[in-house]
């Protein structure tokens, strides 16, 4: 029987979401994949005010942020390129 609210389980650390506000035109989301060669997979470029909502998965284990942005978690919040 499949698990359909989260395949990776509700503990873990795929699944969980994170906001990106950009603060200037040109901040950069690059996702990073999970396994023993870490690569980049995916890149959004985000204007001032754009908001992007991320979510960690099976294949994306980390972020990348470039450029002045508010970023919110569930473990808080923190501005990046200050």
């Amino acid at each position: 029987m499949s698990d359909s609210k989260n395949a990776a389980g509700l503990d873990s650390p795929a699944g969980d979401y994170i906001v990106i506000k950009a603060k200037e035109n040109g901040v950069q989301v690059i996702g990073l994949t999970r396994g023993l060669d870490t690569r980049f997979h995916h890149t959004e470029k985000l204007d001032k005010g754009e908001v992007m909502i991320a979510q960690f998965t099976d294949l994306t284990s980390a972020m990348k942020i470039r450029g002045k942005a508010e970023i919110m978690t569930k473990h808080g919040q923190l501005e990046s390129g200050i």
